[in-house]
């Protein structure tokens, strides 16, 4: 069917395609070659082009087996060591690119030229009912079509079923329209304050799916952590790719398609820093009261892997991002590192400017100045955040292991609609997601209505202080490789490894394991 669309309406036929794609058309009368990526960057699509060749392919790798000049782009590191990864347009090197979402790409002869035919920004708009239980219908039933259009196959098929409500809800709507619903989940063992398989099984039971629990401790994460490094062809830092990598590789023994949740956060206002970002824009007494208390939050011991100092980590960024400027809020929201930091842990050179301000300047062009709503702030996650990290990361970690992920919140139908909503639709008081959780509440259990979202830590701090210690200090971050290396100033490297090893390591962690990432592509790629 794409085929005959190609042949018979060309570059007009990528508005009718529905769903994830990226592929290559050869016109073998015009003598053009057509590349596209989807809407939403679902899949990816890299390229190479210089004087007398263009290489295509959906991974990096393929691309360096032709023997390609890999020169490592200076810019793009700065914004990995900010965001850990690396968005698109651009790549770790400065001659391969991937395609933008949304994009096409047409070569002619020597001509190679790169448009979008679609942004969600400039999309027709849906007609959107002023009631809201009308709104809610009309959700449910977009939903609800995206998800048995994502249904169809002629191999095994099952949905990840985290306990969270968008993979609940995405599972529940399927469990409708087929016998014997197959749902995955993974546990925790030495996590238990990450561990949400309990409210996973109250789902499958309450769907009625045929469950299954891949129960894992840290020593099961840490026997991945170097297949992934060597699987990896582009610095990528999301360490929560190594419980997705695990979740894919067990449940392709099972199905060969897996349905997801993913897209929901994005579109939905579901992290804490739309929370935070939706308290600044609408603040109260506690809220000023919090920012005021800054120099308090600052001093306090902060990490991820306990209530507490997860608590007073998150004070302490919302204090910090209370006054700041829109574009600069969301930047450091989005970021680990300011771009005072990354300058600190980089060789001094005529090219080691501002980290990456002109390309950091064009993903925030969509924040106005003074905004009134939080649209501009998730339609900026979902240019950004959402298909650079996150359906990255699916990808990556899916096709390692032969699984296709297919996401159902992503049907463009569903997005426009989600998009088009107003703030109180998304959050409301401390309710986040609230048009979902209203729209689906008789289909779940109240319990898991009512959760807020968990997510999932990798124990990266335990392991650097463990196994990991010895190649951090002798091998990927010694001193003298450093100094040889010449990309970071050996200084600032060392001071980074002091902190980690010392009582208040704070986010170190993740700048820590962006490096290891960096070094070992380096090594194998590069090297």
């Amino acid at each position: 069917m794409l085929l005959h669309l190609l042949i018979q309406e060309g570059i007009g036929c990528l508005a009718k395609i529905n769903g994830f794609f990226a592929f290559a058309f050869y016109d073998r009368q015009e003598e053009s070659l057509l590349l596209a990526r989807d809407r939403y960057g679902i899949k990816p699509l890299f390229y190479y082009d210089d004087e007398d060749k263009f290489l295509f392919s959906s991974e990096m790798k393929s691309i360096y087996m032709y023997g390609i000049d890999k020169n490592p782009d200076l810019e793009s590191l700065k914004l990995y060591l900010q965001l850990n990864y690396i968005p698109a347009p651009y790549t770790m090197l400065q001659n391969v690119k991937k395609l933008k979402p949304g994009h096409f790409l047409r070569i002619k002869g020597q001509h190679v030229g790169n448009k979008s035919y679609y942004d969600v920004k400039r999309a027709d708009k849906p007609e959107i009912p002023g009631d809201y239980e009308a709104q809610k219908q009309c959700f449910a039933q977009l939903l609800e079509q995206s998800v048995t259009d994502r249904l169809v196959a002629d191999v095994p098929l099952g949905t990840f079923l985290s306990g969270g409500i968008d993979s609940s809800v995405i599972s529940a709507l399927a469990a409708r329209h087929m016998d014997k619903l197959h749902t995955f989940s993974i546990g925790f063992r030495n996590e238990p304050y990450f561990d949400e398989t309990k409210y996973a099984r109250q789902v499958a039971a309450h769907i009625g799916s045929e469950h299954t629990v891949f129960r894992l401790s840290d020593d099961d994460l840490y026997a991945h952590v170097f297949d992934i490094l060597d699987y990896l062809d582009e610095p990528f830092a999301d360490s929560s790719a190594i419980a997705v990598y695990i979740l894919s590789r067990k449940t392709r023994k099972h199905v060969t398609v897996a349905l997801s949740g993913d897209g929901a956060d994005e579109l939905l206002g579901g992290y804490n820093k739309h929370a935070a970002v939706y308290r600044m824009l609408y603040p109260g007494f506690i809220e000023k009261w919090t920012a005021g208390l800054a120099p308090v939050w600052h001093m306090l011991p902060q990490s991820r892997n306990n209530f507490m100092t997860n608590t007073f980590r998150q004070l302490d960024r919302f204090a910090k991002n209370y006054h700041l400027s829109p574009k600069e809020r969301y930047w450091s929201l989005a970021a680990f590192m300011n771009e005072d930091q990354v300058f600190q842990l980089l060789a001094s050179s005529p090219g080691n400017g501002l980290p990456g301000e002109s390309r950091k300047d064009g993903y925030l062009d969509w924040i106005n100045e003074h905004p009134d709503s939080l649209r501009d702030f998730l339609l900026t996650d979902l240019r950004l955040v959402l298909p650079n990290d996150m359906l990255t990361k699916v990808d990556m970690m899916s096709m390692a292991n032969g699984l296709e992920i297919r996401v159902p919140f992503l049907d463009h139908r569903v997005v426009e609609f989600l998009v088009s909503l107003p703030d109180d639709c998304k959050i409301k008081g401390s309710t986040r997601k609230r048009i979902l959780r209203d729209t689906f509440r008789g289909i779940l259990p109240r319990k898991i209505l009512n959760r807020s979202k968990q997510g999932f830590e990798v124990p990266l701090l335990k392991w650097f202080r463990g196994g990991m210690k010895t190649m951090i200090n002798e091998e990927l971050l010694d001193d003298d490789y450093i100094r040889a290396q010449g990309i970071f100033n050996p200084s600032g490297i060392k001071t980074l490894k002091k902190k980690l090893f010392s009582a208040n390591p704070g986010d170190v962690h993740a700048t820590i394991w962006a490096l290891v990432v960096f070094q070992w592509w380096y090594r194998k790629w590069i090297e």
